[in-house]
C-alpha cells in the first residue's frame, strides 16, 4: 500500500485545535434604535479537513470550524457559526465560507500572510459577484447584512480576532463589532510506561 503525502495546511495549521476564551465584547442593535453592550464567551474548534482540486488547476486545502459564543451573564448562546477556512495552495489567497442559522452563508476572500505572526483578513459584500453574502427572504427586507470584514491574528497559542459588519437592519444601518481574544485548549496526556 502506497502511503500518501501529508497534506500541506500552509497558514492554516496553525489554527488546528480547541480555542476558548471568556472576555469577547458585542455590540448588538435594539428595535427602538439603540444598542446593546454584552459580555461573551466561546468555543472556536478547527479540524483539518484535507484538500481538493479544483479543475486540475487549484489546490486548496481546507479546515473545517464550529463556533459557539455564549452571553456572559446568562449562558444564553447568542451565535453559532459552522464553515471553511480554505487555503490556494503556493499564494497567499483564502477563503472563510461560513453559514449562520439565521439564513445567512458568507463567501469571504482575502489573503493570510505570516511574519512574526499569521494574519487572515477577508470581507465579502451584498451582491458581490466575487465574494457575496446570500441571505434569506425575511433578513434582505428587515436585517440585511451589507458587508463583513474579519481579520484573525494567528500567534502560537493565542488567536486574537475582530470582525466588522454593517448591517439595514430595523429601517437603520448599523455597525456591529465583535472582537476577542482566544487561548489554545492544550491537551495533557498521561505518558505513564
Amino acid at each position: 500500500m502506497q502511503e500518501q503525502d501529508p497534506i500541506d495546511y500552509g497558514p492554516l495549521a496553525g489554527l488546528i485545535g480547541t480555542w476558548k476564551g471568556n472576555k469577547g465584547k458585542d455590540k448588538s442593535p435594539e428595535a427602538d434604535g439603540s444598542t446593546e453592550l454584552n459580555d461573551y464567551f466561546e468555543t472556536l474548534v478547527f479540524i483539518e479537513a484535507g484538500e481538493t482540486s479544483n479543475a486540475e488547476e487549484q489546490t486548496l486545502s481546507a479546515v473545517q470550524y464550529t463556533q459557539l459564543v455564549q452571553r456572559s451573564s446568562t449562558g444564553k448562546i447568542i451565535h453559532r457559526e459552522v464553515g471553511y477556512w480554505l487555503w490556494e495552495q503556493g499564494t497567499e489567497n483564502v477563503i472563510n465560507s461560513l453559514t449562520i442559522p439565521r439564513g445567512l452563508s458568507v463567501l469571504a476572500g482575502g489573503k493570510a500572510i505570516t511574519k512574526r505572526s499569521t494574519v487572515f483578513e477577508v470581507e465579502a459584500r451584498l451582491n458581490c459577484p466575487n465574494w457575496p453574502i446570500t441571505e434569506s427572504a425575511f433578513l434582505q427586507t428587515k436585517a440585511s447584512t451589507k458587508s463583513l470584514q474579519k481579520k484573525m491574528t494567528l500567534s502560537g497559542d493565542k488567536l486574537q480576532y475582530s470582525q466588522h459588519m454593517i448591517l439595514d437592519i430595523y429601517g437603520n444601518e448599523f455597525n456591529h463589532n465583535d472582537h476577542h481574544r482566544l487561548m489554545r485548549e492544550v491537551l495533557i496526556t498521561d505518558n505513564l510506561s
